[in-house]
């Protein structure tokens, strides 16, 4: 919401008396003077007034998680046990998936309560990359990797993949990097070449990377750099 709608939505304010306060250097967001009643304000920015608090600000949560096998991205499931079921925190309810990854895939998964910085993780616009960890059933084509950046048809959806990096790390496992995440990409990516994926793990979703010694089934909170780099 604007900064003067927000102050005008409040008892006893007019639209008038909102773009006053604000132009008059009144008032306060996180700490700052701010003189524009046009900027946005989110439920995490602390809003002051004359040093009065307006609006006290939620805090923003990120969460990253080692998503193990058998567990479903989502926040509830009547047959399975989701990723939020791993979460000892409150509130779980505020939190959502930036990301979602296939039952049996494992790996990174970021979990949080911002929606805008989450969009900004997982749009392709964004231009960050998610990389992936393959093996699968018979041997990888070398020609996948330069159709693979190329970018490959897809009829059901009428489109044509992103272009992807893919490095061969052996005759049947490779490393995947997309800049997308269209249904079942990866399997269907490797299909078109007759091969079926038998495992998979993301390892990164761009500058976040899965730490080596994270468990599957344990999280921990991203530090304020980590969040600070998307």
């Amino acid at each position: 919401m604007r900064l003067d709608r927000f102050i005008a939505s409040l008892p006893d304010r007019s639209h008038r008396q909102a773009r006053l306060l604000v132009a008059s250097g009144r008032v306060e967001v996180n700490g700052q003077m701010v003189r524009d009643g046009t900027c946005d304000i989110r439920v995490f920015d602390h809003v002051a007034l004359d040093g009065q608090t307006l609006q006290a600000g939620k805090p923003a949560r990120f969460f990253m998680l080692h998503k193990p096998a058998g567990c479903v991205s989502a926040t509830s499931d009547p047959q399975h046990p989701t990723v939020l079921d791993l979460l000892d925190e409150p509130d779980k309810d505020e939190l959502h998936i930036a990301g979602r990854l296939d039952f049996n895939t494992t790996g990174l998964l970021i979990i949080t309560n911002d929606g805008l910085w989450s969009r900004r993780l997982t749009q392709p616009e964004s231009l960050l990359g998610k990389t992936y960890h393959v093996e699968t059933e018979g041997p990888i084509d070398p020609a996948c990797v330069e159709r693979f950046a190329e970018g490959l048809y897809f009829r059901f959806e009428n489109l044509t993949t992103r272009p992807a990096q893919l490095e061969l790390l052996g005759p049947r496992q490779a490393r995947l990097t997309l800049h997308e995440g269209r249904y079942h990409q990866v399997k269907r990516m490797f299909g078109h070449f007759n091969n079926k994926v038998t495992r998979l793990h993301r390892e990164r979703m761009g500058p976040l990377i899965l730490d080596d010694d994270l468990q599957p089934g344990r999280y921990r909170s991203l530090t304020s750099a980590e969040t600070a780099m998307i």
